[in-house]
């Protein structure tokens, strides 16, 4: 099969560390073939949905990205599946991929489906399961967010909407004097959203990501962070230990579940702090190589073999789209 990468520029992908290198890499071991694109290569002309794209292989030892031959224009629809793996934030040029995205649904296999993609922002999606959530709120407004953290005990975390990697988080604390700059900076002086959540003690303990594969736990892995800071994301330095999924976390899956498969969020990361649900991740979740170590198997793979199996239910005679 021939499988369409959306993405950054592959000279950005850490080999031991990305999740779509290791779904490259579990893919090209069952033979199918890597087609990379930019969001800015998908293009529509006559009412058809293109993508200029280049082959590429991968491989754990130096040179680790491969590129083979020209660029060729395909038509998206006659690739097998397309993996929407562009690193938040959602912006602009994001929301228009997904949207050319539609001339392909129902004619090839879109993980994660791109209506949900945009419906599910990764703050803001937590929100359809509130009774597995910290404490919450979502306002610009600084009296709004004075009196939230004074009731939540006189600590909170504040995240940008649109932030990712944990880029933007901050600790606020009532007495700080920085805490009103911290507010007026993320609320860009009450003109921006921003969510602000009660502070979990417990994470101290770890930062949870568990691993969805439509709707079933593929596993988890625990981030802890560093002494100095708040975040523990492995992009800003987290450690990383294995550990196990709580019979309430999975509770909480089996009850997310339903929606996230009716909003087509097939592969998703839940951030679980103490057991409560703090964020969605949709866009483009990492952790999987970690996990794979952690198990002794490459849960990568499995991703692949759902893939396959829903390009065949698609289009049961793959010779004809030559692959």
């Amino acid at each position: 099969m021939r499988f369409l990468y959306v993405m950054d520029p592959m000279t950005t992908v850490l080999p031991d560390k990305d999740t779509t290198f290791a779904f490259m890499r579990a893919a090209q071991t069952r033979k199918h073939t890597a087609l990379h694109a930019l969001p800015a290569d998908v293009f529509a002309k006559d009412g058809e949905l293109y993508a200029r794209v280049r082959e590429v292989t991968v491989s754990d030892t130096a040179p680790h990205v491969t590129f083979h031959g020209d660029f060729q224009t395909i038509k998206v629809a006659e690739a097998q599946a397309v993996l929407i793996r562009k690193d938040p934030p959602f912006e602009s040029q994001y929301l228009y991929l997904t949207l050319l995205l539609e001339k392909v649904r129902g004619r090839t296999v879109i993980l994660n489906d791109p209506r949900g993609l945009r419906d599910a922002n990764e703050k803001l999606y937590a929100l359809n399961f509130p009774k597995f959530m910290p404490r919450t709120l979502v306002t610009a407004r600084a009296d709004e967010i004075a009196s939230f953290v004074d009731a939540v005990g006189g600590g909170a975390v504040i995240k940008p909407l649109d932030g990712a990697g944990g880029s933007g988080v901050m600790m606020l604390r009532r007495g700080d004097k920085n805490f009103h700059a911290i507010v007026e900076a993320l609320t860009l002086e009450g003109k921006r959203l921003a969510m602000i959540q009660e502070f979990l003690p417990a994470v101290d303990k770890g930062d949870k990501r568990i691993l969805l594969l439509d709707g079933e736990i593929l596993g988890a892995i625990n981030r802890l962070a560093k002494a100095d800071d708040l975040r523990s994301n492995i992009h800003v330095g987290g450690r990383v230990e294995p550990c196990v999924v709580t019979d309430e976390e999975r509770a909480m899956v089996a009850a997310m579940a339903p929606k996230l498969r009716a909003d087509g969020l097939i592969f998703v990361g839940l951030d679980v702090i103490g057991g409560r649900l703090t964020e969605v991740n949709v866009t483009s979740p990492t952790g999987i190589q970690e996990l794979s170590r952690h198990e002794g198997k490459d849960r990568a793979a499995d991703v692949i073999l759902w893939l396959e199996k829903k390009a065949e239910e698609l289009a049961p005679n793959l010779a004809s789209f030559g692959g």
